[in-house]
């Protein structure tokens, strides 16, 4: 072979092999990290580069992760993790993913808080969702030169958050998550909310109180503006509110099975058995659907409510008290054949 054959035939086997490489390369650079559906991963501080690509493919083990490893490298991502929930969309190339994560392009997440009966309990299922721990979030939701800051104390803590389902960061800081709650309790108390309060001559607090009461008194949704509409008779009536629900956040502790004689001398402003009008703060958070259920509460002539005998949850309703005795006895005699006591 001569010089100039052998030089044309090296040259054209270059050609093959960048070729291939080119080839190779462009396929690995364009074939999607994710294979499968939508799914999502979750970044945190101490996470690196190689524990993000774990986490892909974890969620997607037929994933193409080489380029997108190289990629990461390449931006020095070690030295710049963003945290945060992120959303590795089916197709996704390397390229789109990589600068999904260098970019800190993170999705929202949903956050329901529910109505709960304590604080602590309010911030473990916000912990339960969120990247920050519940210790850092109940030491700075229960700080009391914030709390006085923001017009709050300890007791009226339970005006402060309105359970409901937000969308936030999933690495949302405290502060942060204290000032986004802020900004949709005063969303949630409209105008016309406000108007509906003072029609009925109680403040946002008065009427998150005795929601708060209410919830604690059924858990039947329809029954929720009569029992509000009995207890606003009582109020216009300066009767005493009597609600057991008040006695047994006064004794605290563990709940009794039943609220007795003895625990209605509880000494408590909390204890409306002893304290006519209403207690001075909420008992617990409360739902959305007790405030409105106080704001649109049923008219009607009730100042008297006792459970059901047939044990359904729902409650008979009288307008004299001897109806409700009546009512009380039948109760009674069905606790007693349950073998209740």
């Amino acid at each position: 072979m001569s010089f100039r054959k052998g030089l044309l035939f090296i040259s054209a086997a270059v050609i093959v092999i960048a070729a291939a490489f080119a080839a190779y390369c462009y396929h690995v650079f364009t074939s999607p990290v994710s294979t499968c559906q939508d799914y999502r991963i979750y970044i945190r501080p101490s996470d690196t580069r190689s524990s993000v690509i774990q986490s892909i493919m974890a969620s997607d083990p037929a994933a193409s992760t080489k380029a997108l490893e190289y990629l990461l490298k390449h931006r020095n991502y070690d030295q710049n993790i963003h945290t945060g929930c992120y959303t590795v969309k089916s197709g996704a190339t390397p390229k789109q993913v990589t600068d999904m994560l260098t970019s800190g392009a993170q999705t929202p997440v949903r956050l329901t808080i529910n109505s709960t009966r304590t604080v602590s309990q309010m911030v473990h299922n916000i912990a339960l969702q969120l990247m920050a721990d519940s210790a850092t979030i109940e030491k700075r939701i229960t700080d009391t030169h914030l709390l006085d800051s923001l017009g709050y104390n300890p007791a009226t803590i339970f005006c402060m958050i309105i359970p409901n389902t937000y969308e936030v960061y999933w690495n949302i800081s405290a502060d942060a998550l204290i000032k986004r709650l802020l900004k949709e309790r005063d969303r949630f108390w409209n105008e016309t909310r406000r108007n509906k309060a003072n029609s009925i001559g109680l403040s946002e607090q008065e009427v998150m109180t005795l929601a708060s009461i209410i919830e604690e008194e059924t858990s039947k949704t329809d029954e929720l503006p009569i029992v509000a509409g009995l207890y606003i008779n009582r109020l216009n009536r300066k009767m005493p509110l009597q609600a057991d629900p008040t006695v047994i956040f006064a004794l605290g502790g563990e709940r009794p099975k039943r609220v007795l004689k003895e625990h209605l001398e509880v000494n408590s402003p909390y204890n409306t058995y002893k304290n006519a009008g209403l207690p001075p703060a909420p008992i617990r958070f409360v739902n959305t659907r007790s405030i409105d259920a106080v704001l649109n509460y049923t008219k009607h002539n009730y100042l008297y409510m006792c459970a059901k005998e047939d044990f359904s949850g729902y409650h008979n309703f009288a307008t004299t008290l001897s109806q409700h005795n009546a009512n009380a006895r039948r109760y009674q005699r069905a606790l007693s054949q349950a073998g209740i006591r």
